[in-house]
């Protein structure tokens, strides 16, 4: 299967969210983290797809998604907006399988709506206060904003992109012109320093009691290689919720999508089934 090269379109909340959408089955939901959008899953969404209806979206603020600057990008207002969201798409219980960021409102997702998810998975996954992190943090310093804002140094970008990955053979001028494309207009520039200034691990840390007693199956996905999260958070997350599995997967770094895609089929498509 291949997933189509123009994304559909659902207003939520009064913006338009993007979003691509494959396969019959159980839906699942796949959300990106910050620096990326729905074209990071492109290796693992037509794998799920031969089980499930999966979409994989634009956060707002990313990607094709509506960027407005008077919105707050944070993982809340994400988990609402998401909430709504699949209520439009005419989901009914999903699984929610999310990256970075997107680890983060799965997380708040299970707790502020538990009813609607079967399952949750977070690859990669902020949580805790061990987030913001470097390089994120700097962008909200002045004189980085300006520097970004200005040229958005995409020597640097790529530098980011390329510790992110464990096989750089694999970070080739294709893959870099998809991490870079919303980035190349200044509103896309400011989108995604927007994104960054609406951080806040107050959304998660306030929900940490209530994580330990969900009732929603969770799998914690981590790249052995990941040089921007700790080990620490996936063996926290482990220990406090209950019944969770970890699975660390070896030659893969933060954007595991790009290093070990097959696997991370793999691991998902187990999980889901259970």
């Amino acid at each position: 299967m291949k997933i189509p090269s123009t994304p559909l379109k659902l207003r939520v909340h009064g913006h338009q969210l993007a979003y691509h959408r494959m396969g019959k089955g159980p839906p699942v939901l796949l959300v990106h983290g910050i620096t990326t959008y729905s074209f990071i899953w492109k290796g693992v969404l037509p794998g799920l797809a031969e089980d499930h209806e999966v979409v994989a979206v634009d956060l707002l603020g990313c990607g094709d998604s509506d960027k407005p600057l008077d919105a707050s990008y944070g993982i809340a207002e994400q988990v609402e907006l998401l909430e709504s969201f699949t209520q439009a798409l005419g989901f009914g219980p999903f699984s929610l399988v999310g990256h970075d960021i997107g680890g983060g409102i799965a997380q708040r997702f299970a707790v502020q709506h538990p009813d609607r998810l079967t399952h949750a998975a977070v690859i990669n996954g902020v949580a805790y206060d061990f987030w913001p992190v470097q390089p994120i943090i700097a962008m909200r310093t002045p004189i980085i904003r300006q520097l970004a804002m200005a040229t958005l140094d995409l020597g640097a970008f790529s530098l980011i992109v390329r510790r992110g990955v464990f096989h750089k053979e694999r970070v080739t001028p294709e893959l870099m012109a998809l991490f870079r494309r919303p980035l190349e207009t200044r509103h896309g520039r400011k989108a995604f320093l927007h994104f960054a200034e609406s951080l806040d691990n107050r959304d998660l840390t306030t929900i940490s009691g209530e994580l330990r007693q969900t009732k929603v199956p969770f799998l914690i996905v981590r790249g052995a290689n990941d040089v921007y999260l700790s080990t620490e958070i996936s063996e926290k997350l482990h220990r406090e919720i209950p019944g969770s599995r970890l699975d660390e997967v070896p030659h893969a770094g933060h954007f595991i999508q790009v290093d070990q895609p097959e696997r991370l089929v793999e691991l998902l498509r187990a999980f889901l089934r259970t």
